[in-house]
């Protein structure tokens, strides 16, 4: 009972041993070593203990009953398979959250479209006469498409970064004569 607490304990030195093992080598060969080092340490603690039992011998060679091995093997493999089952939840986080990413991944693939700079959250409607989003912007335009409003916003963005490190902000100002316009200003 105490070695598998110890090696509920040591899960993230687990861990950080089966990540530096790396994904080739999974299974019994990163566990059975920490299942060894947890009960070497259980065994030496038990060994200081108990006034008849010192000395620097390993547990295998003070135990020579059969049976008395046969136990120490049982509780080996009971440890190594509670091992194996953290290993096991650890893969399938791992699993997990690659099938996380690879959705986002392929949910920003398949949005082409261009997102707007004032609100940040919806697409812009892009018609050749008009720039529009949920978020009130209306601007009217001449011969505009997603392509060409992409590359604007690209490369002003592109602009201001090469002599400020702050993020602009963009807002719609609207003049009394003039129609609505997109403008980009910085804090700093």
């Amino acid at each position: 009972q105490r070695c598998l607490e110890r090696l509920r304990s040591s899960r993230a030195k687990l861990l950080d041993r089966y990540r530096q093992a790396g994904d080739g080598a999974c299974g019994v060969a990163p566990g059975a070593l920490l299942v060894q080092e947890v009960m070497e340490q259980e065994w030496q603690e038990l060994r200081d203990r108990l006034p008849g039992l010192r000395g620097e011998e390993p547990m295998e060679q003070m135990l020579e009953d059969p049976d008395e091995l046969a136990v120490l093997e049982e509780i080996q493999q009971e440890l190594i398979s509670q091992e194996q089952l953290v290993i096991k939840e650890y893969e399938r986080s791992l699993r997990f959250d690659e099938e996380c990413l690879n959705a986002m991944l392929d949910g920003l693939d398949a949005t082409d479209g261009v997102i707007c700079p004032v609100c940040r959250k919806n697409n812009l409607t892009v018609k050749a006469h008009l720039v529009c989003c949920q978020c009130g912007l209306y601007i009217s335009t001449q011969d505009m498409t997603e392509g060409k409003l992409r590359s604007l916003l690209e490369s002003t963005l592109t602009e201001h970064s090469q002599r400020c490190l702050h993020s602009p902000e963009f807002t719609v100002t609207t003049g009394m004569e003039e129609e609505a316009s997109l403008l980009m200003s910085c804090p700093v």
